[in-house]
């Protein structure tokens, strides 16, 4: 199971540069919101593309969907860390606890 990290702590991470956030939404949905410095990677996409976009096994990296409801964001954590990632979390509340919280968002 994918350790989980909390909106306040992910916010300074990225405000730090400590993490590297992955948009597991894609497509449309990336594109029209995410949060800031995100790079999109779908489940289907996770071992050809994995390598080039995420070049540090053992960074930390955060995966994260729209919300608790939504399950890509485990499953591409899942797959990093089978891929041999080390510091893999999930922010399970996902982009609409973020804009709800009125926090900044970019797009493509």
């Amino acid at each position: 199971m994918t350790a989980l990290i909390t909106r306040d702590d992910l916010a300074a991470a990225i405000e730090t540069g400590s993490v590297t956030v992955v948009d597991t939404l894609g497509g449309d949905h990336y594109a029209r919101q995410h949060l800031p410095g995100a790079l999109a990677l779908v489940r289907d996409d996770v071992d050809t593309l994995a390598p080039a976009l995420l070049p540090d096994l053992h960074a930390a990296i955060v995966t994260y969907c729209s919300n608790p409801a939504c399950a890509n964001s485990g499953q591409v954590a899942d797959r990093l860390t089978a891929l041999g990632y080390t510091d893999v979390r999930k922010y399970r509340e996902g982009i609409q606890d973020w804009t709800e919280a009125g926090l900044p968002v970019e797009s493509a």
